[in-house]
């Protein structure tokens, strides 16, 4: 029998559990699928004004990109790469012409990589050109042929995605048959589940997106989600950021219940915007066939060996030297302090809000109007009277069942978009975890010497100093700007394992100071700041000076260990050099020359004996 807290799951060990609903009816499963649907005409080939790289190198530049992303962060997603337009056909049974599937539906791996590598730089370029061509471009037979990828997938995909990569608004050429048949598919496609997006590229003159795409691309899927993009993306960063916009389904860690007060309800979804990057844990693999080993748990009865079952096991808790026995359903029911969702309390201030209050990482809701109509009017009017009046909501919060509830503030945020018009910042409520009133504790804080008269006159010469220097130092932190080099150095060593490289790409450790850029921005302040504060002769890296006695005097050194030549070898000759110390075996041979390396008794003992017969 045992412990019923072993049972007892802490709600904070599940802070970044993802997918779990509190609701069995709206829990998302499957994969997340995503084609690649790649313009292979000349004038994707075509270098950029910098003459530095074409457009087509830039989508593979970002292909490449999701592909080793997916392979770290979730494998288990499908990935394709098809081309169109090309001169060369290549799909399930070459029912399309000018249709190149370069990579089927499937999970991304090493291999792929390594194919996508050929198709990088001039090299890849003249690759491309040999292996798919240019030829006639139909792009309603290329949205047919990615209907039939996903047709062909057995498993349960949760999210269909395709994006277009083109630099032609008109890639018919105003062949009205085959504009009609690419709107036609693409609305077959749309009625599947399939989303089309449209990731279109600079072009002389510029792109259009009018002439023919806006009736193609898919439209917004909610009210957080942008639509097409006018202004086309000029460079790798802009298309890198629009695929990352797009390429996952914004999945909600669960769905819950937002009470008001008097039967007003809302339903709300709970996402986490930031977790904690940490290495993936070891799989234990077959030694013969290598495949994954999956470990099983089983119970066994103490006294007979017997198989216990669930049922079979009890709750036990010693309370007042007696031992209580529980059942499991027991337990759930002394766990559960209600249903789970988010319940208002109350308004305070923002500034009762401190800084030390945040003791985790928070949580984002957003309204779901599909479970209850009118949540997301409700929820908008909430979060902007909050937002006007400066103040934070706070509520009863219980993720799941017979988790115990918490106090959270919910701080309000509203929609920032950056230059591109993409949305940098979604409007919705911080979930900020309130401690408990024992999280709070008072600490006795170290009582230091008292600074002198001297030493405070001294110091206000040097605040000014301090001022200017902490102010030329300031910058605009970023979490995000910053990666940890240790995570980055594991998964460049994979990469290089994978992909066969010689070596793993170098890393640029971020958190590193920037040491001229600082010796360039302070100037002399810096050695102005030390001729104040430290003496002349002050040597930051030098060896701290010995600390006198309490007598007042220097310690004194220990006296060194000698032995006189005659004395060795009387030793010598009756074999008593055991008796010796080491350290004074030790400077025996250092004070007759004989080198030895060892620090053992048994070691010097063995060298001196040679010296004893000469």
């Amino acid at each position: 029998m045992a412990e019923w807290r072993q049972y007892y799951q802490n709600e904070d060990d599940e802070v970044e559990e993802d997918e779990e609903d509190s609701g069995g009816d709206y829990k998302i499963s499957g994969r997340d699928s995503l084609v690649f649907l790649v313009d292979a005409s000349k004038e994707m080939f075509i270098k950029s004004e910098d003459g530095e790289t074409s457009n087509f190198d830039m989508t593979m530049q970002c292909v490449r990109s999701v592909y080793t992303s997916k392979i770290i962060s979730s494998d288990k997603d499908l990935v394709a790469l098809v081309f169109y337009g090309t001169e060369q056909s290549k799909n399930p049974r070459n029912s399309f012409k000018h249709v190149y599937v370069y990579h089927d539906l499937d999970s991304p791996g090493s291999q792929r990589v390594l194919d996508i590598d050929k198709l990088l730089g001039e090299k890849g370029a003249q690759f491309a050109e040999k292996t798919i061509g240019s030829g006639e471009t139909s792009l309603g037979e290329a949205l047919w042929c990615c209907s039939n990828l996903y047709s062909d997938i057995k498993l349960r995909l949760s999210h269909k995605r395709l994006m277009i990569f083109t630099c032609r608004d008109d890639p018919h050429g105003g062949d009205g048959a085959k504009d009609r048949q690419a709107r036609t598919k693409a609305a077959d496609l749309k009625e599947t589940g399939v989303v089309i997006d449209l990731m279109h590229l600079t072009k002389p003159g510029g792109f259009d997106v009018s002439l023919f795409f806006c009736d193609i691309v898919s439209p917004p899927e909610d009210e957080s989600e942008l639509g097409l993009q006018i202004e086309p993306c000029r460079k790798l960063e802009d298309l890198q950021k629009r695929v990352r916009a797009k390429e996952l389904k914004k999945r909600s860690q669960s769905r819950l219940t937002f009470s008001l007060g008097e039967g007003v309800n809302l339903a709300v979804g709970v996402y986490v915007l930031a977790r904690t990057a940490t290495k993936p844990s070891a799989v234990k693999l077959h030694r013969d066939t290598n495949e994954p080993v999956r470990t099983k748990t089983r119970y066994f009865h103490a006294h007979n060996g017997g198989i216990l079952l669930p049922n079979d096991m009890k709750r036990a808790q010693v309370y007042g030297k007696k031992q209580i026995v529980m059942e499991k359903d027991e337990v759930d029911e002394i766990k559960k302090f209600d249903d789970p969702g988010l319940v208002l309390m109350g308004f305070k201030p923002m500034d009762r809000l401190k800084l030390h209050h945040h003791i985790r990482p928070a949580l984002f809701i957003y309204p779901e109007e599909e479970q209850i109509s009118g949540s997301s009017c409700v929820f908008t009017a909430l979060l902007l009277k909050c937002s006007e009046k400066n103040v934070f909501a706070l509520c009863r919060y219980i993720p799941r069942r017979n988790t115990p509830p918490r106090f959270v503030a919910l701080v309000p945020q509203r929609e920032e978009l950056d230059q591109s018009q993409t949305q940098a910042t979604p409007p919705g409520f911080n979930v900020i975890f309130l401690p408990f009133a024992d999280d709070i504790r008072t600490l006795d804080a170290h009582v230091g010497p008292t600074a002198s008269d001297e030493q405070v006159d001294k110091m206000k010469e040097i605040v000014d100093k301090m001022k200017e220097i902490v102010h030329k130092l300031r910058f605009k932190y970023k979490s995000d700007a910053f990666e940890n080099p240790v995570l980055q150095q594991h998964y460049r060593n994979l990469e290089a394992l994978a992909l066969n490289m010689l070596e793993p790409e170098p890393i640029e450790d971020l958190t590193m100071p920037k040491v001229q850029m600082m010796d360039a921005r302070l100037g002399p302040l810096a050695q102005e700041f030390k001729d104040l504060v430290y003496p002349p002769d002050y040597n930051p890296e030098g060896k701290p000076a010995a600390k006198p006695e309490s007598g007042g005097g220097a310690a004194e050194k220990k006296p060194k260990a000698e032995i006189s030549e005659e004395e060795l070898k009387n030793h010598v000759a009756n074999g008593t050099l055991g008796k010796l110390t080491v350290p004074v075996l030790k400077d025996a041979c250092k004070q007759f020359g004989i080198r030895t390396t060892g620090t053992k008794k048994q070691e010097l003992i063995d060298a001196l004996p040679i010296f004893g017969r000469e």
